[in-house]
């Protein structure tokens, strides 16, 4: 366990200061989006009120109140979440062929490594799951600054006031970021680690058969998707919404979740220790 936690955060050091810089980049783009968006509504209300003559409670009734999701549509807000998902996904394929095409062919060094290589897999797969929970976590501490700053330059008239949990549930695309309810929480991530899990294998099977790998990790790709997917796509074929019980679709999906996450790390660990060369 040690030698897995100390391989854990070697693998998030290497990736810090583009981490950092992602870190910085959602910081920066969504203070701006909440500055220029808040005095742009401001200075449409001031022209509002003084050139064309509407009292406050005119303008309102017209144009209606700014709140705080509204800053959230803007590419401002969802531009550099795009920009950190688009980067994870990357990572996912960069944590593992840096490690065969750098300088020292690094791999070699941790194969070298007095521990299993399924702890390898581990650890990478683990460092990417816990930036990823970084990336949501600091986001969770933006978003009361971000609302702090909003509420500072809107004045009370011209603004909704919401709380965090009012402004999470009223926007749909955060929401699946960042969900209202635990067991949504749950449901997303546990579903993301697995998908890591279908990733490192289809490129495990490339590193081992190489241009027949690529096809064979394509096709693991889609088997996998396919066969979490089945239920929905049994009711799709039968055109009936409630074939499944809820509490049955729900055992179901778990299992079929469960069953590819063993079966991703049962085939690894068989390419890493007899298929995979260096």
């Amino acid at each position: 366990m040690n030698r897995y936690m100390k391989l854990v955060n070697y693998e998030i050091n290497r990736f810090f200061k583009i981490y950092f810089s992602l870190l910085m980049i959602t910081f920066l783009s969504q203070i701006a989006g909440v500055l220029i968006m808040s005095k742009g509504y401001i200075n449409e209300v001031n022209r509002a009120l003084l050139d064309q003559g509407y009292s406050k409670n005119e303008y309102i009734q017209h144009f209606g109140k700014m709140s705080f999701p509204q800053i959230m549509d803007s590419l401002w807000f969802f531009g550099p979440i795009g920009v950190c998902a688009a980067a994870m996904i990357f990572y996912m394929f960069l944590i593992w062929y840096r490690d065969w095409f750098g300088k020292n062919t690094f791999i070699y060094r941790l194969f070298m490594l007095p521990t299993s290589r399924l702890n390898i897999f581990f650890s990478k797969a683990t460092a990417i799951f816990f930036m990823v929970l970084g990336l949501i976590a600091f986001q969770l501490l933006l978003l009361p600054l971000q609302n702090g700053l909003f509420q500072w330059i809107v004045p009370a008239d011209f603004r909704s006031l919401m709380t965090i949990g009012e402004i999470l549930c009223a926007n749909t695309n955060i929401g699946l970021i960042i969900p209202t309810t635990f067991s949504e929480f749950l449901s997303y991530y546990s579903i993301g680690f697995i998908l890591i899990l279908v990733v490192f294998t289809a490129i495990l099977f490339e590193r081992s058969y190489r241009l027949k790998g690529i096809v064979l990790g394509i096709l693991y790709m889609i088997l996998a998707g396919a066969v979490f997917l089945s239920p929905i796509l049994i009711m799709i074929f039968l055109q009936s919404n409630h074939f499944f019980y809820p509490l049955e679709f729900l055992l179901i999906e778990i299992g079929l979740g469960i069953l590819i996450a063993f079966t991703s790390i049962w085939i690894s660990h068989y390419l890493l220790n007899k298929k995979v060369t260096v």
